[in-house]
């Protein structure tokens, strides 16, 4: 199969016409690269020289240095490019008027992982929002979403939810790509942008990363390998519990656990309810930072055995499930805030339904709970068809 060729190699190769001459504003990250693993700053800089203006970074900083969700960066300045790299993730969550004065067009090339939670969409929308405003266009740089554009899974975000992890309604496992987000952004949920989005090619929907011929450059600092982006639709739900989610670990949210946990136990519930495509391992880790830093977690370790039929989303639902009712005297969802500003319990925030929460704690029928978030994702997938890029 020929490789996967991202936005930002075919706009270098066959340049729009919005570009050539115009100040050039760059959104992206270091794990952006081309296939020869350049950064996309240094590609752009190359390819248009003189014209790029600034820079934008969005979670875990430019340089992908910074850890957890807590920790800000601060603007930078670029040495050896002498031009400003504006923090999206500190004292503004998106481009300032001052910053876009810079800049004629604003290109976004970012890389993201399939799941709703994670923030880098959530960054693309504000951009949105401020360019339009603006009257700044902006030029999404495609690029693979590395679990697929398949697969669909969990509830649509509650319009009671919305936050820095789901600013629109859609599920966890969002099977789009972000050129395919900002499309469904401006033309479904009413921002108001001048949009262009520069396909892939050589991608269809049912490609995993791994078999796109592109180089895996981890896009977060917990996000290591192409497994951990396989759990982290369901996995992430740990955020919001006081378990850990493998943070200071070097499989962070394949493990998880806590020091109250029993292995055997919960490995002999959880097996007992048959899901599909992945075995539960009993584990114990140390975590060197974030929760029970220093402290002996025991619980488990997700192995995915068949990727096509695992449902990570439903699979850690039941994981959750089955703590709860193992350990009610010691399991408990974190309280607020998540995120600073937002007052709400993190775990309605990361899931994006307070409803479904109850239920699951209610220890509902996980069954029944999936038949409806698939009778309400009926809109969604009409949408993801209408505004999808990519044959299946």
């Amino acid at each position: 199969m020929a490789r996967t060729v991202a936005g930002l190699e075919i706009l270098v190769s066959d340049p729009l016409p919005a570009v050539q001459k115009a100040r050039l504003g760059l959104l992206t990250h270091q794990p952006a690269v081309d296939a020869e693993l350049r950064p996309s700053w240094e590609v752009v800089a190359r390819a248009f020289p003189g014209q790029l203006r600034a820079l934008f970074g969005p979670q875990h900083g430019f340089g992908g240095d910074k850890q957890d969700n807590m920790v800000e960066s601060d603007h930078d300045r670029d040495s050896a490019l002498g031009v400003p790299v504006f923090s999206l993730y500190g004292q503004t969550r998106a481009p300032l008027p001052e910053m876009l004065d810079h800049i004629d067009v604003l290109l976004v090339d970012l890389v993201d992982v399939g799941t709703r939670v994670y923030t880098y969409g959530a960054t693309l929308s504000l951009a949105l929002e401020a360019c339009g405003r603006a009257d700044v266009p902006v030029i999404v740089l495609d690029r693979p979403n590395p679990i697929g554009g398949r697969l669909v899974e969990g509830n649509p975000l509650a319009d009671d939810c919305t936050s820095f992890v789901g600013r629109h309604p859609i599920p966890q496992r969002h099977g789009l790509t972000l050129g395919e987000m900002a499309r469904m952004i401006v033309n479904a949920f009413g921002v108001a942008a001048e949009l262009t989005v520069v396909p892939l090619a050589n991608w269809q929907r049912g490609q995993w990363f791994d078999q796109t011929g592109r180089p895996w450059v981890m896009p977060s600092p917990n996000m290591p390998t192409l497994d951990t982006a396989v759990v982290y639709p369901g996995q992430v739900l740990w955020e919001g519990t006081n378990l850990s989610e493998g943070r200071g670990t070097t499989r962070p949210f394949e493990l998880f656990g806590a020091p109250f946990v029993d292995p055997q136990a919960l490995a002999r519930r959880f097996e007992a309810r048959g899901l599909p495509g992945v075995r539960f391992r009993p584990a114990a880790f140390e975590p060197t930072f974030n929760k029970w830093a220093g402290k002996l977690c025991r619980g488990g370790q997700l192995h995915v055995t068949d990727r096509e039929a695992f449902r990570p989303v439903k699979t850690s639902l039941a994981l959750l499930q089955d703590v709860a009712a193992l350990w009610p005297g010691h399991f408990r969802p974190s309280d607020p805030p998540y995120e600073y500003e937002y007052d709400r319990r993190p775990l309605d925030l990361i899931v994006g339904s307070t409803r479904v929460v109850d239920q699951v704690l209610a220890r509902g029928d996980l069954d029944v709970i999936e038949v409806a978030w698939q009778t309400d994702l009926t809109d969604y997938l009409d949408l993801k068809d209408a505004y999808g890029l990519y044959p299946d």
